[in-house]
């Protein structure tokens, strides 16, 4: 038989984190960011439960042609536009929008041969200091774009580096506001984070482009928990447990005998390990779920196996369903955030590591 591990995509449950995006966005229209291969689940395993969003939103041309071979056939937005003069003539075939954020992407424009105008999305920089125009080049900017037989409607966006702490989003909207007050187009600036914590009145966005959100992740964890803010997981990583052992008080367990039991204990070998993308950071203590049970991680991982403490769970067994993150089947939960926080990480990484070896089966 194979191995026994294997990740879950749900579907429905990424139906339900877009619907709870649009609702804490109502007035505006909704991105499904699907970058790094849908954050690891795989664009077409998420696709059906993306379908509610008004368009789709990824880095690369290889993704946009994905999503048209599904049948997508709303918005697709290149998040960093394009990286070469070539890529305009596929951007004008796949009918895709494009980000522009710097000068020689309006040079490429502008001797493109297009008989289809395209519709850009000038990238502001507000703060964050990645991509985007200086806000005082902006409006020369919007200008040269506007002069170009091929550009037809012009957005404008940008990106927030604080929405999900303290500092917030004031001083970064406040510049982007300054630097677009009077020019038309349909505006984007909300990120996850800006979306759940930020949206009301004083925030303009006519499209909010959640990404971890929609898989299930809290944006702003520790703070706010998935559950708080009412999503649902949308990648399970479960394995089996493969043997049982009994130790005694001294004995140690694992690679480095990082782990030394300070009573007699039962601890079981799990078919799950670094190669299959379970962090090899995640010290003794991570949270892991044992037939439903929340039980612990002890020793380090390694790279096929990671071993867990079997004590509160008494009736564990070989074969017993270990959840490193997702939905048990008894329908208890462990957030993909309180394992990526342990391992120091966040859960966004956790899903872009999923490892090639584990069969992966998409369910509603």
């Amino acid at each position: 038989m194979p191995r026994p591990i294997q990740a879950t995509i749900h579907t429905q449950a990424l139906r339900h984190n877009l619907e709870v995006a649009r609702r804490a966005a109502p007035d505006a229209r909704v991105w499904a960011v699907v970058k790094a291969n849908a954050y690891g689940h795989g664009i077409e395993r998420a696709f059906d439960g993306l379908r509610g969003a008004d368009g789709i939103a990824l880095l690369d041309l290889d993704e946009a042609q994905r999503v048209r071979n599904l049948g997508w056939r709303g918005p697709v937005l290149l998040l960093e536009g394009v990286f070469d003069q070539r890529d305009l003539e596929l951007c004008s075939r796949l009918g895709l929008w494009h980000t522009v954020h710097c000068e020689e992407q309006i040079n490429m424009l502008a001797i493109h041969k297009t008989n289809e105008p395209h519709r850009v999305f000038l990238k502001v920089n507000s703060g964050m200091n990645r991509l985007g125009f200086q806000p005082e080049q902006v409006r020369s900017a919007w200008t040269r774009l506007n002069a170009l037989p091929q550009v037809d409607e012009i957005s404008l966006m940008t990106h927030f580096s604080d929405a999900d702490g303290p500092k917030g989003i004031d001083a970064q909207m406040a510049i982007f506001k300054a630097a677009t007050d009077d020019l038309p187009g349909e505006r984007t600036v909300s990120n996850s984070a800006a979306t759940l914590r930020h949206s009301g009145p004083g925030l303009v966005s006519d499209w909010v482009r959640p990404g971890i959100a929609v898989y299930g992740s809290a944006p702003d964890y520790p703070e706010h928990s998935s559950a708080d803010w009412g999503l649902q997981p949308t990648m399970t990583l479960a394995a089996k447990i493969i043997a049982t052992r009994a130790i005694d008080t001294g004995a140690s367990v694992g690679y480095g005998s990082t782990f030394v039991a300070d009573k007699p204990m039962r601890i079981g070998v799990v078919a799950c390990g670094y190669a299959d993308g379970y962090p090899r950071l995640c010290p003794t203590g991570t949270p892991v779920l044992v037939d439903g049970v929340r039980t612990r991680t002890v020793g380090r991982v390694s790279m096929d196996m990671v071993t867990v403490d079997l004590d509160p769970v008494p009736d564990a067994h070989m074969g017993s369903e270990v959840t490193l993150w997702g939905r048990a089947a008894n329908g208890a939960v462990l957030p993909i955030d309180e394992v990526a926080v342990c391992a120091g990480t966040v859960g966004y990484e956790l899903m872009c590591g999923l490892a090639l070896r584990v069969p992966v089966v998409v369910a509603d």
